[in-house]
């Protein structure tokens, strides 16, 4: 019997996270709740561009949850703890397991330490399990990492690095990257907190350091605008020469005043205009040394989509709980279903 799976959000992940869904034999997508006027009450097939489904796009989440009856709700609306938690609380009181892609619920225990413990206790109450995860964090700098220490007799630090290519992603994304901005419009929003970088340094930092035994006593991060010298353009982002074409956002995590853990992420739109290659890197110093090498990125939204995607029979069939992806099984890419969409 396939798991029954409803998608909150039909942005550029929501809608493909709902496609590939409707790809594989282990699941059935039930429906989507979406606040966009242009998409509620239409045919969920219809919207994603597909034949009619007989699904529906639902505007009330609870009335949602109640008429689908799914196992899981897939939650792709937002980065941030606080704008996901009521989204959370509303299914784990429908007794409905969650997986979100918001970044910082990758491990949410040190930036969100009150939250995560309410969430916990949710969780238990309700017998449902929640996770973060996506392509990063909630892989690359964080879990492919722990798995390599796995080779190693010791390690005395980690850097890694991802760079890549933001053009696949909508426009939260953008705006939180500051895609498009002048150099000062880049400055302005970083003191006022609308522009971040990337979320999920400290996510990241404090989960593989938990995973190997370091005890982080600080995280520092550093954010730099990329100033483009040619003209770019997305579905949702329009770069001129002089403009910020993304950020290169770096975090830190000491051991006291050592250096444990060092990643580096300069994101962007279309870097290959300017020459620019992606990869993912990733460089663990101890006994034996590994390099990791990746070329080019293991793409960001396809990679979010088959993270959110795979991992829901594991979610749905770990225990109650507020977990995290080093808590569970390995990834491993789901089967399509052989018959016709």
């Amino acid at each position: 019997m396939a798991y029954r799976v409803l998608v909150w959000g039909l942005g550029a992940m929501g809608s493909g996270i709902a496609k590939n869904v409707l790809r594989k034999k282990e699941l059935q997508l039930v429906g989507a709740i979406e606040r966009d006027p242009s998409k509620i009450d239409r045919d969920l097939g219809e919207v994603l561009g597909l034949e009619r489904s007989g699904r529906r796009v639902y505007s009330e989440p609870e009335k949602a949850i109640l008429e689908t009856r799914p196992d899981i709700v897939i939650i792709a609306t937002n980065s941030f703890v606080n704008e996901v938690m009521p989204k959370i609380e509303l299914a784990a009181k429908n007794n409905v397991n969650v997986l979100t892609i918001a970044e910082e619920m990758a491990y949410p225990y040190e930036s969100n330490p009150e939250e995560s413990k309410i969430l916990e206790n949710l969780a238990c109450k309700y017998g449902i399990s929640i996770l973060g995860t996506g392509i990063n964090p909630g892989f690359v700098l964080d879990f492919l990492i722990i798995a390599m220490t796995g080779a190693c007799l010791k390690i005395d630090r980690i850097k890694a690095s991802r760079i890549n290519d933001l053009s696949p992603f909508g426009k939260t994304v953008m705006e939180t990257q500051g895609v498009g901005t002048t150099p000062e419009e880049f400055k302005r929003g970083l003191e006022k907190g609308e522009i971040v970088g990337h979320i999920g340094f400290q996510q990241s930092i404090a989960m593989i350091g938990n995973a190997v035994g370091w005890r982080i006593d600080r995280i520092e991060e550093t954010r730099e605008p990329i100033i483009s010298i040619t003209e770019r353009k997305t579905a949702v982002a329009h770069v001129k020469p002089g403009m910020v074409a993304g950020c290169r956002h770096t975090g830190r995590g000491f051991c006291g005043d050592e250096l444990k853990i060092e990643l580096i992420h300069p994101q962007q739109i279309l870097p290959a205009i300017e020459g620019i290659e992606t990869g993912d890197y990733i460089d663990i110093y101890g006994e034996p040394d590994i390099h990791l090498s990746i070329k080019p990125e293991i793409p960001g939204g396809k990679g979010t989509i088959a993270l959110a995607t795979n991992m829901i029979p594991e979610v749905i069939n770990a225990a109650p709980g507020l977990l995290n992806m080093s808590e569970l099984p390995v990834p491993k890419c789901l089967m399509d279903d052989i018959k016709e969409i």
